[in-house]
C-alpha cells in the first residue's frame, strides 16, 4: 500500500491492523486517506455507503468498508513540497536573465 503522508510504498504481511503505521513517517495506516474508497468529492469523502463521516480522515479507525489503497498518494505533504519545489526552480529558469 501507499503511505497517504510520505507517499511511500508500505509492506505488511496480511491485513492492515487498526493500530499499524508507517514505518517511514509514523502515520496510521488504518485510516480514511489510505483507503482505496477515500473520494474527496463523493459523500462524506467516501464511495462506501457510511452512516455516518469520520471526522479525522488520517486518522485509525475501525471502519470495515476499508481496503488498502495502491494508488500514488497526491496529497503527501514531502511530494506537494517536492512538486511545488520543481516547480519554483522552473519558473525561475523561465524568466532568469542571461549574462
Amino acid at each position: 500500500m501507499i503511505c497517504h503522508a510520505c507517499g511511500r510504498e508500505v509492506r505488511l504481511l496480511g491485513r492492515v491492523g487498526r493500530l499499524d503505521r508507517c514505518n517511514e513517517c509514523g502515520a496510521d495506516l488504518h485510516c480514511c486517506r489510505n483507503c482505496r474508497f477515500f473520494d474527496a468529492g463523493a459523500r462524506f469523502e467516501c464511495r462506501e455507503p457510511i452512516a455516518e463521516p469520520v471526522r479525522d480522515k488520517a486518522a485509525a479507525n475501525h471502519c470495515e468498508h476499508f481496503a488498502p489503497n495502491t494508488k500514488v498518494a497526491l496529497t503527501g505533504a514531502s511530494k506537494s513540497r517536492t512538486a511545488a519545489d520543481d516547480a519554483r526552480k522552473a519558473f525561475e529558469q523561465l524568466f532568469k536573465k542571461k549574462s
